[in-house]
């Protein structure tokens, strides 16, 4: 099946060496128009109608996001192109969108094009929301996206009590009792959900200090939490645990 897709980047260079790479690497997408800015993007996007948007963040006459607040429909896989920007990879994290840093590496620019054709169409447009909406807050996000095989799941971070590793993917525990398979590894939310009251007692779990009801000593130690999960805890992280729940006592 092949992908019709647009670049909105303000750099010539940029623009086509990702187009080289993608038909090196990614020969089932199509480039259908290319553009060099905000406004042009714009324009390019309603004209081409597109299923995948490769988007610069940074353009002279604005910034992709604002690519996306002014197209009035987003019914497009987004893969945002950007050097490191630590604030706005941040919010791709939240929202489950992709990112290539600059300069594009080809077998990271193939998973994401694979990823993007595995979605729903049609449940980017959430994503696409939250991004916006995490952009303009103040405070931490209080909501995240999920990517699971079915399509995107927007939650609550607050109702999440646990997640736990299966290989390359987490499996997440929610406080209704029901679970989220989703397609990426537990260290990746590690580093999203730490700014909520998450710690990693063992290299197979996080959990949510909310939920924690008891530390107990006995079975080599281990945090019993409010759904009635024993969540085991290394040895090496058994002091600084242990120091940390008494604190939030």
């Amino acid at each position: 099946m092949i992908i019709n897709a647009v670049i909105i980047d303000d750099e010539k260079h940029s623009r086509a060496t990702l187009q080289d790479m993608i038909q090196e690497y990614c020969p089932e997408v199509h480039i259908a128009g290319m553009a060099d800015g905000c406004e042009s993007g714009v324009e390019i996007i309603e004209k081409c109608k597109p299923g995948l948007v490769f988007l610069d963040i940074q353009m002279p006459d604005g910034s992709g996001f604002r690519v996306l607040e002014q197209t009035k429909e987003r019914n497009f896989e987004v893969i945002f192109t950007t050097a490191y920007d630590s604030f706005a990879i941040k919010a791709f994290k939240y929202s489950a969108l992709d990112y290539l840093l600059k300069p594009i590496d080809g077998i990271e620019l193939q998973n994401a094009v694979e990823k993007a054709v595995q979605r729903k169409t049609n449940s980017s447009g959430a994503a696409v929301e939250m991004l916006l909406e995490n952009l303009k807050r103040k405070e931490k996000p209080g909501k995240i996206v999920l990517s699971t095989f079915k399509g995107l799941h927007v939650v609550e971070i607050s109702q999440i009590v646990r997640c736990k590793s299966e290989d390359y993917y987490t499996r997440f525990f929610f406080k209704d009792k029901t679970e989220l398979l989703v397609s990426k590894t537990l260290k990746e939310y590690e580093s999203i959900l730490e700014d909520h009251q998450f710690i990693r007692p063992h290299k197979s779990h996080l959990i949510n200090i909310e939920f924690v009801k008891n530390y107990m000593k006995s079975d080599g130690g281990y945090i019993l939490l409010a759904d009635g999960s024993r969540i085991p805890v290394a040895r090496r992280k058994k002091d600084g645990i242990v120091k940390l729940l008494k604190e939030l006592e």
